[in-house]
């Protein structure tokens, strides 16, 4: 559920770019440099905000590129300009070559088992998409069910996610077309494979739920929209529907919906005994709910608030007989377990079943009898399985620093499946035999790469106002850092989602490019809990900020690099860190790629989901906020006659989750105010969103473009045999 809760800003490391017609138009050459901008024309708008005026001369690149010939003359002609620049960098095709290499090894998602069956996710390596497969046994060969790479000649309408009916017949999914947040939904027979006529229009942020019965499931959805406000007018009015399998949406009922409340987001799940349905309702990215509960059992129940007020994270774990469970934040800001049953749902009969530790509790799971905690200790996962009455009872051992999670299944369940990667190691997916603690391995990867040809560490370092904060450094073994060696840092610090480590092909490129890679654990995250993600929201944003540049600082101080050979990655939240660092802190960096990056603080809440990120930026509507926000807006901080780092944007001509034009409207401004001679460039995928759903061939291509880019503003060489 939070997943689904947290989509309305999740981290992004990735947007790319294939097409590279583009109409001739004015060019200025940029200053004391042979790359020549298009001309970004400015208009006289002017804002007033709480008396204050604030100028917005490139208000016309906010228009959808979908309608806007200007706005799409202009993208044509930002991106000429990028690849003829990434063209002339000879190392982009063996940086190209040996990501395409690394990308090629069999990925395998953790099983979902439902009614004795099987389904998993698989990669062959290449794949454009991932394909479902299915299995009545483990030993058994698998069957193909799902082949997303048959929807598309490009590839880019992508199987979004996918939920097995309890009785195993079924699997309902959702489909992802060029990038968008919207999804359609459809059903397949397991058994003849075919597509039913079952089909689920204005799908976003939601999942599927199924009856117990298998008879259907539950889904959100938001009002219809017209085609031309579809990708950028704000979501409102969720609403909950159950929908019967065989007939049309049209006839879905109305589970849950509330006029009154248009920016309230309701979202449904039944536990997995089918007995008990709750509506989990947000109102923006915090973790802060209330709760429905319906009694599945009575047919002429009604869902009633059992959790009223959006003061705490309540999130639903599962259920035994009558007792629901939840992690919570309610007097725990590290989280704790809590029962609460459903008889007596009021606040004094709630039973506490583990209480909060010195570590995050991150994640929950009630299978095979039994608990199964992950935690965060210090940014790394510690696993531990208690009894019912949360008494410790075994652990997890994990094979190092890293991240492990999955544990799902039922209650009687005797088996569950997790996964565990670091940032030298390929996730590998294990069996778990619940009640004797014993731990096989279901699928190992097979990647052209050594594990013990890495390092991984973590080190702390102090940020401007003394807070202690974690940091991951990862390269090769034999790279010996000379406080001269090319590195690229990376943070997010936001929306309470945290930075834990993880096997990304990309990333080992770069370390085989010779390179070091950083990752900050910035306030904002979840990494410590409530008081750590509070700690870089709103007026507190600039902790973010300082504990991303002391990062920096630390990296030179402790001699692994120097501010010539330093480059700064981020995507969504990311990209505005980067944006808001590389203005308070240019002379600090020789590169920065802010990624699909928020980068207008002030008009934000405006576009699509951008109302739900009040929660962690405030919002300009508040005085105080919008004092708050103009002083760190990426946008809006620009000076004219500043030298700048090398910097590329990225982001999609079509991302309806953070819309382009707060890349555009930021990239205009930059190489107008842009003195010095590093290059300022922004590449523009097309028939994409905001990352998720991408083809894995234009996912090659634009991290190879990146990384060339940064190649050619570091002073880097590749290794000899690269």
């Amino acid at each position: 559920m939070k997943k689904l809760l947290l989509a309305a800003l999740a981290p992004i490391l990735f947007v790319a770019c294939s097409e590279r017609e583009a109409a001739p138009v004015e060019v200025v050459e940029a200053p004391s440099t042979e790359l020549a901008y298009p001309v970004s024309d400015k208009v006289d708008h002017v804002d007033v905000y709480h008396g204050t005026e604030v100028a917005d001369p490139f208000r016309w690149l906010e228009d959808d590129v979908r309608e806007s010939e200007a706005v799409k003359s202009w993208v044509d002609a930002q991106n000429q300009v990028t690849f003829a620049y990434l063209d002339t960098i000879e190392e982009r095709g063996p940086i190209n070559a040996r990501m395409t290499q690394l990308w090629d090894y069999e990925r395998f998602s953790l099983p979902v088992k439902e009614a004795g069956r099987y389904f998993y996710s698989y990669n062959n390596g290449l794949q454009n998409q991932d394909v479902i497969y299915t299995l009545t046994d483990l030993d058994a060969e698998a069957e193909l069910l799902i082949d997303p790479n048959t929807w598309s000649e490009d590839g880019t309408i992508a199987l979004a996610s996918y939920f097995p009916s309890p009785d195993g017949k079924h699997v309902a999914y959702l489909v992802q077309d060029g990038g968008s947040d919207w999804r359609v939904g459809k059903v397949m027979n397991v058994e003849t494979g075919e597509e039913l006529a079952d089909h689920l229009d204005w799908l976003k942020f939601t999942g599927l739920s199924w009856a117990g019965d298998s008879s259907g499931f539950y889904y959100s959805r938001y009002p219809a929209t017209s085609e031309e406000e579809k990708f950028q007018s704000l979501n409102k009015n969720m609403t909950v529907f159950f929908h019967q399998l065989g007939t049309e949406q049209e006839q879905d009922r109305v589970i849950y919906a509330n006029p009154d409340q248009p920016d309230w987001g309701p979202r449904a799940s039944v536990t997995d005994d089918g007995k008990h349905l709750v509506i989990t309702i947000s109102v923006g990215t915090d973790d802060r709910y209330s709760i429905m509960y319906q009694d599945l059992t009575d047919p002429a129940s009604e869902p009633v608030m059992i959790i009223e007020g959006f003061d705490y994270d309540y999130s639903l774990v599962g259920s035994v007989g009558d007792d629901l469970y939840f992690r919570t934040n309610d007097g725990a800001p590290r989280n704790r377990l809590i029962a609460i049953n459903t008889k007596q749902p009021g606040h004094e009969h709630w039973r506490e079943v583990i209480a909060q530790s010195e570590d995050v509790l991150d994640d929950v799971n009630l299978v095979g009898g039994k608990i199964i905690t992950t935690y965060m200790q210090d940014a790394k996962t510690v696993v531990k399985v208690m009894d019912l009455d949360g008494n410790e009872s075994g652990s997890v051992d994990l094979p190092g620093i890293g991240s492990a999670y999955g544990f799902g299944g039922k209650i009687d369940d005797e088996e569950t499946f997790f996964a565990f990667s670091s940032y030298n190691s390929p996730t590998a997916i294990s069996r778990l035999n619940v009640a004797t603690g014993e731990v096989e391995v279901f699928k190992t990867p097979d990647v052209a790469m050594n594990p013990d040809d890495y390092i991984v560490k973590q080190v702390f370092y102090t940020s401007k106002d003394g807070t202690r904060v974690p940091m991951f450094i990862s390269h090769r073994k034999d790279l010996v850092p000379d406080g001269n060696t090319p590195t690229m840092l990376y943070g997010y610090g936001g929306f309470n989602i945290s930075m834990t480590p993880g096997y990304s092909t990309t990333r080992l490129t770069w370390m085989d490019m010779g390179g070091i890679y950083a990752v900050a654990n910035l306030r904002g995250g979840g990494e410590y809990g409530k008081e750590w993600h509070q700690a870089g929201t709103k007026l507190n944003k600039q902790n973010v900020f300082d504990d991303f540049i002391a990062a920096a600082e630390y990296l030179i101080a402790e001699g692994y690099t120097t501010p010539e050979k330093l480059a700064i990655f981020g995507g969504s939240n990311g990209g505005l860190l980067v944006g808001a660092v590389v203005n308070q802190r240019p002379e600090l960096f020789a590169a920065a790629i802010p990624a699909v990056g928020v980068m207008d603080m002030l008009r934000f809440h405006n576009f699509t989901a951008g109302r739900f990120w009040t929660d962690d930026y405030g919002s300009s509507d508040n005085p105080e906020e919008f004092e708050a926000l103009l002083k760190y807006s990426p946008y809006h901080n620009l000076k004219k006659g500043t030298e700048y780092p090398a910097i590329l944007v990225t982001t999609a001509d079509t991302d309806d989750r953070v819309v382009p034009g707060h890349s555009f409207k930021y990239t205009a401004a930059l190489q107008q105010a842009q003195a010095g001679d590093e290059p300022v460039l922004i590449r523009i995928e097309t028939r994409a969103g905001h990352g998720a759903g991408v083809p894995t061939e234009k996912v090659i291509e634009g991290y190879s473009d990146m990384w060339a880019f940064l190649l050619e503003n570091l002073g880097m060489e590749l290794p000899e045999g690269f």
